[in-house]
């Protein structure tokens, strides 16, 4: 199945090369690519795209915000961050705002693939130095109670889920079947009240449940 991709990114000869990798690697068609996105809602209302790979810097409206209006507009699109920043605001910032996933730029462009091919399995990619900042948030808030009656097996799920694992690597983890890292899943998102991956790392984060 062919991915629609639109690229938002101010450098130039970053996006090219992007989009020029991406159409190579025979998954994806990068249907446009902007500099800016000040009208984000509008091009994505108009061209409907399964995936938006999103820079954070960018002149006038920020990423972030770019973000917030694609998803509150189409909450069914996925959103990649691709960015330099690696600081804890931007990036919980981020996900609050609805993306799925935060690849820092010193990324390899197969990295950045590999994490969309991630974020289809089911998991939230993140580079690896950013999945450490998530780890160490939770590990200072080790001491929180556990107030949604998550099992211990629930727990663990959630954390890998946080770190960006997909389903399979979850279940690799784990020890167990992929159905039973599924059961557990259907189990957190029903205990959180949650819908999905993204609002499970959300929630996790905002009420510091692990």
């Amino acid at each position: 199945m062919i991915t629609r991709i639109i690229l938002f990114e101010d450098n130039v000869n970053l996006r090219e090369s992007l989009r020029l990798y991406l159409e190579q690697a025979g998954d994806y068609v990068v249907v446009a690519d902007f500099g800016s996105c000040e009208r984000a809602d509008e091009i994505v209302a108009m061209l409907r795209p399964d995936l938006v790979i999103m820079d954070i810097g960018m002149p006038g409206v920020s990423g972030i915000e770019g973000v917030r209006m694609i998803k509150e507009a189409y909450p069914e699109t996925q959103v990649i961050i691709y960015t330099v920043f690696e600081d804890e605001d931007k990036l919980f910032d981020s996900l609050c705002a609805g993306a799925s996933g935060y690849i820092l730029k010193n990324a390899s462009f197969t990295y950045l693939h590999d994490a969309i091919r991630e974020l289809h399995d089911g998991g939230v990619p993140m580079s690896p130095a950013i999945a450490q900042k998530v780890l160490q948030y939770f590990r200072q808030q080790a001491g929180h109670q556990n107030k949604y009656g998550l099992s211990g097996r629930e727990m663990d799920v959630l954390r890998y889920l946080v770190k960006g694992y997909s389903y399979k690597m979850i279940a690799d983890a784990c020890h167990v079947a992929l159905a039973t890292v599924q059961f557990h899943i259907r189990n957190i998102y029903h205990k959180l009240h949650v819908n999905c991956g993204r609002e499970a790392v959300i929630k996790a984060l905002k009420d510091k449940i692990v």
